[in-house]
């Protein structure tokens, strides 16, 4: 399979069959290893083990754009709920993923089956979710208040099973690899698919709406459309990664809250979860405002979501080899920081958008895709980092914690955008319909949609950077834990403040 980052470089690919399950890290300064029970290859990875693990994100991208980008325009002008109780069904189940995210960690750390320990999560949670998504938009109760609460009881099952699929999936790539450029070659293909996925789902998921005729039925269809997407990227990553290595089984903590002390008191991971779970809510923000902004500022009902998504998405499936380039040169932080500062500075020129030509917002948005993209790629390969690290110190196996976690703030974040934005055209005034199509609205409610869309999410992207003066690893520090925990033996539970770099307070 032929991937947009294909470019990136030759040692994407790997050897055919490079990869043996169960083999451990080398512990040079040069890879930048796993640490003790860490497993994975220690080299390049085979191109089919990276396709299959970002099939992945045709399930995390249409989970996470398509409810945010259609859920809460489907509450306020098709089921007639009013704005803030909308944003409130919105946010509420996401917000159960912050407890069951941990669990699903702990769970799948703890599971032993021939398909390894995340492999079966990936598969059964995974079409689970398709059907339940399909659930959220069959409207079997019309409009009004039950369909409401209906749609808010779909949602939370669904969020349950995006826990279980994705908190695996998230973890797996601390496994498959002990490779500290490995990761950043995986999350690359990974963050490739999940531009695509992102593109298919959330600009061809309205126009199968409206295709649909709009309303009941045309939002039935396009659960069914998305559905289709997740099944597809279900099946994509199990069979995919049949072959990869699974990594060796480590001691875990003995009980959850001891797993989750041991993340609380990561430096690294602390500083760059807070800095994703704000951003996350940045970029939310912006996926909820797309259908009222492309309605009401830009007065394109019909082709303008679509439109905007396009200049989202397309030029961030082109700059993946250049972010790839950044994160080698000037290393994953500095990447992350500069990506942030580009999605922030498009996002708060677009508050002219009423006085620029479409062309001027066009390319506003897709300078916005541009960041967006570098955030994804560098964020989810420091992760890996911070969990081997974290390993490297304690001997134990723990990315499933570690990843519940993320994947819980993540998902918050994400739940919290649209409950901003909702809050927003709540108290600006914002008029609710149950026809399908949106009503007149009062300036006060155009402006609040024209700030939600542009000012708030720049200040959450950019002023979150902030927290980052606090993640110090670097591939010299990693190289030295792991190294030490090879001469050594595993830092056991005790190991916390031992290792050079690592300052716990």
């Amino acid at each position: 399979m032929d991937m947009p980052t294909a470019g990136i470089g030759s040692s994407a690919a790997g050897p055919p069959g490079g990869s043996v399950p169960g083999s451990t890290a080398s512990g040079s300064a040069e890879t930048a290893t796993g640490g003790p029970g860490a497993g994975g290859a220690s080299g390049p990875l085979p191109r089919r083990v990276h396709a299959g693990y970002a099939l992945g994100s045709l399930v995390t991208g249409a989970f996470g754009t398509v409810p945010g980008l259609l859920l809460l325009p489907y509450l306020t002008d098709t089921l007639g709920v009013a704005a803030g109780v909308a944003a409130l069904l919105v946010l509420l189940p996401k917000a159960w993923d912050v407890l069951i995210n941990p669990v699903a960690g702990r769970i799948s750390d703890r599971t032993r089956s021939r398909w390894g320990a995340r492999r079966p999560y990936l598969l059964g949670a995974g079409l689970a979710l398709g059907v339940l998504f399909a659930a959220i938009f069959a409207a079997p109760f019309g409009s009004g208040a039950a369909a409401g609460g209906y749609v808010a009881l779909a949602f939370l099952a669904t969020a349950t099973a995006f826990a279980f699929f994705q908190v695996p999936y998230v973890a797996m790539p601390a496994e498959l690899t002990s490779d500290y450029t490995e990761r950043t070659r995986m999350m690359t293909w990974r963050i490739a698919v999940l531009a695509l996925a992102i593109l298919v789902s959330g600009a061809v998921a309205p126009l199968v709406r409206d295709a649909a005729g709009g309303g009941l039925a045309g939002h039935r269809w396009m659960g069914l459309f998305v559905a289709g997407l997740i099944v597809l990227g279900t099946v994509g990553a199990f069979l995919g990664t049949r072959s990869a290595p699974a990594g060796t089984v480590g001691e875990n903590e003995p009980t959850l809250r001891a797993q989750l002390a041991v993340a609380g008191r990561n430096r690294a991971f602390r500083a760059l979860l807070l800095c994703f779970v704000i951003q996350s809510a940045g970029v939310a923000t912006i996926l909820a405002g797309v259908d009222y902004f492309a309605t009401q500022i830009l007065n394109d009902p019909e082709g303008g979501p679509t439109v905007l998504f396009v200049c989202f998405v397309g030029p961030a499936l082109l700059v993946m080899p250049v972010w790839s380039r950044v994160g080698r040169g000037f290393g994953k932080l500095v990447g992350l920081v500069a990506a942030s500062l580009i999605f922030a500075a498009g996002a708060l020129a677009m508050v002219a958008a009423e006085v620029l030509p479409a062309v001027g917002i066009y390319l506003l948005v897709a300078l916005v895709g541009v960041g967006y993209a570098g955030q994804q790629v560098f964020a989810l390969a420091m992760l890996p980092d911070c969990i081997a690290y974290d390993e490297a110190r304690t001997g134990r196996r723990q990315a499933g914690v570690f990843t519940g976690v993320w994947t819980a703030g993540e998902t918050f974040g994400l739940a919290l955008g649209p409950g901003i934005f909702g809050l927003v055209l709540q108290l600006s005034g914002y008029v609710t319909s149950d026809t399908g199509a949106a009503a007149t609205q009062p300036d006060s409610a155009r402006l609040g949609i024209l700030v939600g869309f542009t000012v708030l999410p720049a200040l959450l992207v950019a002023t979150a950077t902030l927290l980052l003066r606090r993640y110090h690893l670097t591939p010299a520090i990693l190289a030295t834990a792991t190294a030490t925990a090879t001469a050594t033996g595993s830092a056991g539970p005790g190991g916390y403040g031992d290792a050079p770099g690592d300052e716990s307070r």
